[in-house]
This record gives structure tokens, C-alpha cells and sequence, in this order.
């Protein structure tokens, strides 16, 4: 259950063209309606459809995170989580909202003006939406039932079909309603039931911010990641120094280097010097103040990969000061590093 690269396509295949057809249709075959439709009804039922659409396949994108956070596979290399987390998020806090405005302001026009709610656009947007909504529902429970017939069906799958069968049988519900419904106000019970719905969007989104986050511990997590990046070039560099010099440096200042520019990175945050000491001729340390611990909302972090250690590992640590002892193996880089490279001695 994911986007591909093909969905823009399939998004302008399904949405784009039909509403520019529906735009063109309308304004072209005006004389049988009684209520015309102005440019404001074409901003203002595109604007509100379009914040629909984005809303769902954004809500649709969190409740994915929440299966992925809940019920992880271990098979699965969830990259990009992170910006798929926080887009969700911020896309929902922004366009939802719109939403709802766009929806509360033409529910307000149908009272006072009940033959605003027989505009043609607003009834070829709705069965737009409609069947949209109908084809993802079929889909969803093709998908549902191919992957069950294949023994494939997993708890963490059939959550991500419910959650898209969910939305989108509930967007079909309530255009259906809308549709059929007739203009004035909502009754008690109606409103119960929207008030129900935007407060468990509202819900989701708050939770959302539990599995990312808040922004300041998140600034710290990129901090502690920026230091794990730092000492994992300066390991490097401290392996490349013995390489060449067959000792280890006294000091960082040492593998200063004006010909490649190195110089030896600082604490991102504090602006001083990485702790180091050579402990025997083939053992070091280097240490670092961490803010957090490490595997702290790792998983929605994107993390800053060095180009001299991809993988990163043996960088675990917790809060506060923590200092990564390290043995060269002679032989081992000896081998795989490269020859031992001396002078050649004066004649």
C-alpha cells in the first residue's frame, strides 16, 4: 500500500481532467440551469474539493505511519519516514482546516440561498468525488482480497487497507448524505457526527506528533546525529594518520591538512573541540556530549550519512558525555587499506 511514481499521472488522469471538462461544460451550457455559476462557485468548489482530496490521501499517508511505528517489518527499510511523517502532518494542520472553512461557508450559503445548492459544478464535483471515492473503495477490497487468496494477508497490511477503506467510504458517505440532504440547517444528530469525524482527524494528527516529535527534541536528535557524522570523519581520519605515519596523532590539531583543507570538525552546537586521547599506539578515544539517546526518534529523523562510515554504526550512546574506544588492527589495514606508504631515504 504505497504511492508510486505513476500516481501523479493516475491523479490528473482521474481528478485534473474531469474537472477541467466539468469547468468547461459548465460555463458552456449555462441556459439550462436556473442558478449560474460565477467565477467565485468555480474557485470556490475546485478550492474545496482539491483540499479534500489532499486531505484524504494525507490522512490516509499518517494512519500508514501509525501501522508502520505500531507493526514494524523488520523486512521493510522504511527510508523517507520521516518526510512522509512530517508532510502528513504539516499538510493536514494547514489544508483541513480549509477545508472545513470551504464546507462551513457553503453550508451557510445553502441556508440563506437554497438554489445556490442546484449550481452544476457543485453537482459535478460531488459525483466526481463520489466516484472516486467508489473506485478506491473497490480497489482497496480487490487488493484486500487478491493479497488474502494469496496467503500473503498480514496484520499490518489489513490495517493499511482498513485504513484506506475507512477514508474513503467515509468521504462516499458523507457526499451521499450531502447530496441527498435537504438545504438548511443540521440537525443535532448530523452535527454530532461531523464534529465526531474533524475530532478524529484532529486526534490523529495530535498522536502524530508523539511518533515525530516536538520540534525542539527533534533539533536536538539532529544535533546528536550531526555529532555521530562528526566522529565518524575524524575515526577515519585518525585510521588514515596511523596509515601513512604508522603512529596516531597527540591532538586533532594533527590531522590538520592544508593541501585537502581538513580541519577537524567541531561540536555542532557548542562550537568546541571533540574530546580525544591516544590511549597506546594502536587504541584511541573519541568522545561527545549527546542531548539524547540514540535510536530517539530515530526513525523520523533523516539521518546524516558520513561517506566514510554509510552504515554508522557503533555510535550507540545515551545522554551526556559518551566516548567510543577504538583498537586498529594492524593487519587489518594493512591488507585493505592500502601498502604502508614511507619516504624514500636521502642518497
Amino acid at each position: 500500500m504505497k504511492f508510486g511514481r505513476g500516481d501523479p499521472l493516475v491523479f490528473i488522469t482521474l481528478v485534473l481532467i474531469p474537472v477541467v471538462f466539468i469547468v468547461t461544460y459548465t460555463h458552456m451550457d449555462n441556459t439550462v440551469t436556473t442558478q449560474k455559476a460565477s467565477p467565485r462557485d468555480v474557485f470556490l468548489h475546485l478550492l474545496s474539493v482539491g483540499t479534500l482530496y489532499v486531505s484524504a490521501v494525507s490522512l490516509i499517508a499518517l494512519l500508514f505511519q501509525y501501522v508502520n511505528h505500531f507493526i514494524p517489518d523488520p523486512l521493510a527499510f522504511e527510508y523517507g519516514t520521516s518526510n512522509a511523517l512530517r508532510t502528513s502532518i504539516a499538510t493536514l494542520i494547514i489544508v483541513f482546516p480549509a477545508y472545513i472553512a470551504t464546507a462551513w461557508f457553503f453550508n451557510k450559503e445553502g441556508i440563506a440561498q437554497p438554489e445556490r445548492r442546484e449550481i452544476k459544478i457543485r453537482k459535478w464535483l460531488i459525483y466526481l468525488t463520489l466516484f472516486v471515492s467508489a473506485v478506491t473503495v473497490i480497489i482497496d477490497l480487490v487488493t484486500l482480497v487478491y493479497r488474502f487468496l494469496g496467503g500473503e494477508l498480514s496484520p499490518r497490511f489489513g490495517l493499511k487497507v482498513l485504513a484506506v477503506l475507512v477514508v474513503a467510504a467515509g468521504v462516499f458517505w458523507y457526499y451521499l448524505w450531502d447530496l441527498k440532504r435537504q438545504a438548511g440547517a443540521l440537525g443535532t444528530k448530523n452535527k454530532n457526527i461531523l464534529r465526531g469525524a474533524v475530532t478524529v482527524v484532529a486526534g490523529i494528527v495530535i498522536g502524530g506528533f508523539f511518533l515525530v516529535g516536538s520540534p525542539q527534541n527533534q533539533r536536538l536528535v539532529r544535533f546528536d546525529q550531526q555529532r555521530v557524522n562528526d566522529l565518524s570523519i575524524l575515526q577515519q581520519e585518525i585510521i588514515n594518520y596511523w596509515i601513512q605515519k604508522e603512529k596516531l596523532p597527540t591532538s586533532l590539531d594533527e590531522l590538520t591538512n592544508d593541501i585537502t583543507g581538513f580541519r577537524a570538525p567541531m561540536d555542532p552546537e557548542m562550537n568546541t573541540p571533540y574530546a580525544y586521547s591516544a590511549q597506546s599506539s594502536l587504541t584511541f578515544e573519541l568522545c561527545a556530549d549527546f542531548k539524547t539517546e540514540s535510536g530517539e526518534d530515530a526513525r523520523y529523523s533523516e539521518p546524516i550519512r558520513s561517506p566514510f562510515d554509510p552504515y554508522q554504526q557503533n555510535w550507540d550512546h545515551k545522554v551526556g558525555t559518551t566516548c567510543f574506544m577504538r583498537t586498529i588492527d594492524p593487519e587489518l589495514y594493512r591488507d585493505h587499506g592500502g601498502s604502508m606508504v614511507k619516504p624514500i631515504p636521502a642518497p
